[in-house]
């Protein structure tokens, strides 16, 4: 990392420190932690997305209200959110209220109390969040095919858990969950903005080296077993029939991240000129939306293609999607076509990049599984030595029809 706009310290405790100064008056500062949902165990199941909300319920210091109310107090705003494999949270604000803000984290972090009342109440507003995703097949089918992918292993269960998991819940085993897997070593705190390094490393000195190493060992990740492809088919109560066709893919650190992740943006990925929606969309005429996704985990991912359709066009839809795959598994780039695509992916990321809060959030969890960070000028320099041969390779590996999982909602 030679971009001198970064800086980095561990403290004592082990807390990683990454800081990326700008000019913006607001700034942004966070707690990532490198636990998720594969880190719980059998009876676990949900209590580290709970965990992020009870996180916000009360501390020895300040009651739900105060937790609310310290940053929007001053126009300021606290988000988290529970993956896999990390929990984050972190607030945006006007530079001058940055101690406000490392305070607060540290509070909710590591002085939380779980009051019952609160676990009472936080139950049922999660109950009501599961319950919501019933309402969205377009978005629980992305959970159900990564349960059917992973069938069997940590990551594939869901983030909220289940009403009967949700119902065990109490301190104790939250506590205990807290004691497993919020070691400082286990977490970065990250912030952008104007506020200079040497104040940041004050800020965070004086608010989180007290947070001392928890003797508790955190729970040990395996990778999951090669799985045989299969279908299922599920009877759901919509007008429409959802499917999701993907296989397993590579982990987040493998180089071949980068030729998939642009074969999925020529697939699928967001833009009007993507083959699915081409094909699927401007000629057939047969969908409204469809699009392809990866996934990247510490030791394994997936790609998928998610389309939604009138039932009866399901079978056409499934042949023509089928047809794109294979044109990409046994058709190489021409030259054209590459430097299209090329110029198509840096542009995204670069508009994406525009986004402080994006950048931020991605420069953190680069820093929480890698100890560095990956500027956008190395993303393109990535990008543009790509070949079509490697691109060609990654394609019939990854769709490959033998290892292809099919989910429908019919």
């Amino acid at each position: 990392m030679t971009d001198p706009s970064y800086f980095t310290h561990t403290l004592p405790n082990g807390l990683r420190i990454i800081h990326h100064q700008t000019p913006s008056e607001i700034s942004y500062c966070g707690i990532a932690v490198n636990t998720g949902t594969r880190d719980e165990y059998a009876d676990e199941f949900g209590i580290a997305h709970f965990v992020e909300h009870m996180l916000f319920k009360g501390t020895k210091r300040r009651r739900a209200h105060h937790i609310a109310n310290r940053m929007e107090n001053v126009g300021g705003e606290m988000n988290a959110y529970t993956t896999k494999e990390e929990t984050f949270f972190y607030a945006t604000f006007l530079e001058e209220y940055f101690s406000r803000a490392a305070e607060l984290l540290s509070d909710i972090v590591f002085h939380s109390e779980f009051p019952a009342m609160q676990i009472d109440r936080e139950r049922e507003v999660v109950l009501d969040e599961i319950n919501s995703y019933l309402d969205f097949p377009s978005e629980l089918i992305y959970d159900d095919f990564e349960n059917m992918l992973f069938a069997g292993h940590d990551i594939g269960h869901y983030i909220l858990g289940t009403p009967e998991s949700l119902g065990t819940f109490d301190h104790a085993r939250i506590e205990r969950f807290v004691e497993r897997q919020y070691h400082p070593s286990r977490m970065v705190f990250f912030s952008s903005g104007k506020t200079p390094f040497h104040k940041v490393l004050r800020y965070v000195g004086n608010y989180f080296q007290d947070n001392p190493l928890s003797q508790e060992k955190a729970k040990t990740r395996t990778p999951p077993t090669p799985a045989a492809s299969g279908t299922i088919v599920l009877q759901k109560n919509t007008s429409q029939s959802h499917v999701m066709i993907g296989s397993r893919a590579y982990a987040m650190n493998r180089p071949e991240r980068y030729p998939l992740y642009l074969l999925n943006n020529v697939l699928g990925g967001g833009t009007l000129n993507s083959r699915l929606n081409r094909s699927l969309r401007e000629k057939n005429g047969l969908v409204y939306n469809v699009e392809s996704n990866v996934t990247f985990y510490s030791d394994t991912g997936l790609f998928c293609v998610y389309f939604a359709c009138d039932p009866k066009y399901t079978d056409k839809c499934l042949r023509l999607v089928r047809t794109e795959l294979t044109k990409l598994r046994n058709t190489p780039f021409t030259s054209l076509q590459l430097s299209v695509a090329k110029k198509q992916w840096k542009g995204q990321l670069g508009i994406a990049a525009e986004s402080n809060e994006n950048q931020t959030l991605t420069m953190a969890k680069n820093f929480l599984h890698f100890n560095t960070i990956v500027s956008l000028e190395e993303v393109f320099e990535q990008i543009e030595v790509l070949t079509a041969e490697q691109i060609q390779e990654v394609a019939q590996e990854i769709l490959d029809p033998s290892g292809l999982f099919l989910l429908k909602y019919d």
